[in-house]
């Protein structure tokens, strides 16, 4: 086949990203709830905010806003990591940052794949956050060797699936029928299954080692746990949440409200506690398993390290003061009072080095000459020939995760593990090494800088 009858992977990533979201509202109607809530916080903050409204068209990211969505899976093994990654570059979405959630308490660490250059990015953003389970963290070393056991007998890719991402690699591309069947074939990894692979004793004992490893070994997929639209104003999106009777977080994980949003704000719904059957030897036994939650998310602007590096100190000032992490009635107060510190205006963020930002000439810019526009981007902003929009934060924040893990696994459990990041051995498993988030928001701005200059 010629390379001019393929699709691109943003066709398919738009497909499968649209056909996910349509099988996880028939699996979870409140998820259905949840995008109309947002839709329309969505609509009243454009409507309000008029130049809100015109730099996300300018950015081009008005277009993308009500497709954009991010899921989260949980594998268990090496191999169904690396089949994943492989699965996911049909997609044109790479694994980009590595996020160690032992930390918190979650016996995990993970990637987020997604699309990395901003054509890719303004088609579909969708994203998939990837955790693989860290057996060596299960104390319990005979629990540990069974859990291991289960996870290699399962097989958690369709014959069909691996058989055309193999095409794609081959041939370099899939057709139009092809990428439909690979967007069939590959829904059935992310399905829910109520029926369990492991007896109802086992399934407690692997709840005992953590929640979150029951989840992943007691069936025989990687069920999407989550998937998450985007809003431009998560309080008025949880306070909607509230009125419509969902049982929303009490916190929003991230950073506060501010005038200039910055990387991420996260809120969810509990998770459902769902029916399951168990294999016995008369046959089934009845259980349940709560795993799967509703999720919206608030993105800003995406941080240098430096100004990653001081919203790391604001935070954990912030969680630490008096002692009482992100808990008590307080918290909201203590974040606020931490980040009064961190600049709030785009152009003291731009002077300080602290966010990535995209540089675009305005009309009076494309017709100024090329020679008079070779002064710095400050100057042509103040004169009206260019504008900077913040960079969209593409990626995830690992407290922020881990909290929203914790809240919704069913169990107040809250633990923390000797062994920390591993990136080598999660790289490895992979087959891959990880993107730097960072170089990717550092050549998107470099690229928008050149632009203003070009002829």
């Amino acid at each position: 086949m010629t390379a001019d009858r393929f699709v691109s992977p943003d066709h398919i990533r738009s497909l499968f990203s649209q056909s996910m979201s349509h099988m996880y509202r028939t699996e979870v109607p409140l998820y259905g709830t949840l995008v109309e809530l947002v839709g329309e916080v969505n609509a009243d903050v454009l409507a309000a905010q008029p130049a809100l409204a015109e730099q996300m068209r300018r950015s081009g990211e008005r277009e993308r806003l009500d497709v954009e969505r991010h899921g989260a899976i949980r594998v268990g093994t090496a191999q169904e990591l690396a089949t994943l990654g492989r699965l996911f570059a049909v997609m044109g979405m790479q694994p980009v940052g590595y996020y160690d959630l032992s930390v918190a308490g979650v016996p995990v660490h993970s990637t987020a794949f997604r699309p990395v250059d901003n054509e890719a990015l303004k088609r579909n953003p969708f994203r998939v956050f990837t955790s693989l389970l860290r057996l060596e963290l299960i104390e319990d070393e005979a629990l540990r060797m069974q859990a291991a056991e289960i996870l290699a007998r399962r097989n958690i890719f369709t014959a069909g699936v691996l058989q055309l991402i193999e095409q794609c690699e081959r041939e370099g591309g899939l057709s139009e029928d092809d990428a439909w069947r690979f967007v069939v074939e590959a829904l059935e990894t992310f399905r829910w299954h109520n029926q369990a692979t492991v007896s109802l004793e086992t399934y407690q004992a692997l709840q005992g080692a953590h929640r979150l490893v029951a989840d992943v070994v007691s069936f025989r997929g990687p069920h999407i746990n989550h998937l998450t639209p985007r809003t431009l104003d998560i309080d008025a999106a949880q306070a909607a949440m509230h009125a419509r009777g969902l049982a929303a977080k009490a916190v929003i994980e991230g950073p506060p409200r501010r005038a200039c949003p910055i990387l991420l704000r996260q809120t969810s719904f509990k998770a459902l506690e769902e029916m399951v059957h168990f294999p016995s030897g008369s046959g089934e036994e009845a259980g349940t398993h709560t795993a799967r939650f509703g999720e919206i998310e608030q993105r800003g602007l995406a941080l240098t390290p430096k100004g990653r590096a001081l919203y790391d100190t604001l935070l954990a000032q912030a969680r630490e003061s008096g002692g009482a992490g992100s808990t008590g009635g307080d918290y909201t107060q203590r974040l606020q009072t931490a980040f009064a510190g961190f600049p709030d205006q785009d152009e003291v963020l731009r002077r300080e080095g602290l966010g990535y930002y995209r540089y675009a000439l305005t009309d009076a810019g494309r017709a100024t000459p090329a020679s008079e526009r070779a002064v710095p981007a400050e100057v042509l902003i103040a004169n009206g020939l260019a504008s900077a929009d913040p960079i969209i934060y593409e990626d995830f924040l690992p407290v922020s995760a881990a909290g929203i893990f914790q809240s919704n696994l069913g169990g107040d459990e809250q633990r923390a593990y000797a062994a920390r990041a591993n990136r080598d051995a999660f790289e490895q498993a992979l087959g891959a090494k990880v993107n730097d988030e960072f170089a990717i928001y550092e050549r998107l701005q470099a690229e928008s800088l050149a632009s203003l200059s070009a002829v």
